[in-house]
């Protein structure tokens, strides 16, 4: 695999990777994949093949993610590239094509990027598409078409799917609000009015803030060097803010205004909005604070069937085992806790009972009792 995956040198920190299986498997051959292997890292990997275009055909790109250290912040996408991308220098920077895949940070970022490159600016979908979380092998797919149509499968299952032109801002919208068109002046669309029969209460009026005349001048209070002393500005209990009258629902309220739209003028289809030319790498680069992901089973073809079926044959047969495997070593770390705590409660015990023996005021009797109870 170092042959077929060329290290970025655009810096001198860049985190390794290994080729590893992690610490619970389906098998532990097929389920080595390229590892993240240092903490708050950067990394940069890319790997090259023949290139070829997507025009008039389906692209699905596929992969399996892996964070097993159920990663608190970092990415899991990869990135497609054209062919003149430079290996040896590949960073954040690096102009890409397609970028997909999960992306996690903290308790709100749990989402699947899908970000298409069009002349030469990214474009991320508007849909949102969250990510899993728990530790285990998943399956990313995405699937672009000619008729201009997108898929996200994540385990084989679509989660999202819809029409790029749609769900990304590729183009200028198709229909725009006619200018020459105002709303009338007549139209209300206030929801929500004051209630003219409400008034202002006559004791409303209360300052901010008071004098507390039960404060004292300090004994030692200079005048000459702190100036003439005056009682101290407090929060008046009875203070009750700006009054504003109570709202009421708008007789006259007419709803939104539908404002009367127009072909944009500045708007032409683009038929081709899916397809790249010179496609040649793929690649991970990414940032992560905690590593341990493994990515594995990547997989460029133009077959919709051929990937599911490779997925049902790659994670689909490892899946069950792996999530076995876990299962079995959480209960066996379970039961090493369980006897170490065991074994610490028992050491407690014997202390405490050689303390009362040499102080001679328990008898075997009271021992035996409280060995019982504990």
């Amino acid at each position: 695999w170092q042959k077929r995956w060329i290290n970025s040198e655009y810096k001198t920190d860049f985190g390794k990777f290994k080729l590893a299986a992690g610490k619970f498997y389906g098998d532990p051959v097929r389920d080595k994949g390229l590892q993240t292997s240092e903490n708050s890292k950067f990394y940069a990997i890319s790997s090259r093949f023949k290139p070829f275009s997507n025009k008039g055909k389906t692209l699905v790109i596929q992969y399996t993610v892996k964070h097993e250290q159920k990663i608190d912040c970092g990415g899991g996408y990869v990135k497609i590239f054209p062919s003149n991308l430079d290996q040896k220098n590949l960073s954040g920077d690096s102009r890409y094509y397609i970028m997909f895949g999960p992306d996690i940070c903290g308790s709100e970022t749990k989402k699947v990027h899908v970000i298409l490159d069009y002349k030469n600016k990214p474009h991320p979908v508007k849909k949102p598409i969250r990510c899993k979380v728990d530790g285990y092998t998943h399956l990313y797919t995405l699937i672009i078409r000619p008729d201009q149509t997108y898929e996200v499968k994540i385990d084989n299952e679509m989660v999202v799917s819809g029409n790029l032109e749609d769900d990304l801002d590729f183009l200028p919208p198709r229909k725009i609000n006619d200018p020459t068109v105002r709303k009338p002046t007549d139209w209300d669309d206030r929801i929500q009015i004051d209630d003219p029969n409400d008034v202002k209460p006559e004791d409303w009026d209360e300052p901010e803030y008071i004098m507390d005349t039960s404060a004292e001048k300090p004994g030692d209070w200079d005048d000459a060097a702190h100036g003439e002393w005056h009682y101290p500005m407090v929060k008046n209990p009875l203070y009750r803010g700006e009054w504003k009258p109570r709202q009421i629902d708008n007789p006259n309220y007419r709803g939104v205004w539908p404002h009367p739209q127009i072909d944009n003028p500045n708007y032409s289809p683009d038929f081709s909005i899916y397809s790249y030319e010179n496609i040649s790498i793929i690649g991970l680069d990414i940032w992560q604070v905690r590593a341990g992901t493994i990515f594995d089973n990547f997989l460029l073809t133009d077959d919709e069937v051929y990937a599911e079926d490779f997925g049902d044959e790659t994670w689909g047969e490892t899946k069950g085992p792996e999530k076995e495997m876990n299962i079995k070593q959480t209960e066996e770390e379970q039961e090493r806790e369980r006897l170490t705590e065991e074994k610490y409660f028992e050491q407690r015990f014997k202390k405490k009972l050689e303390r009362k023996r040499d102080s001679g005021k328990d008898g075997a009797a009271r021992n035996t009792m409280e060995k019982e109870e504990l």
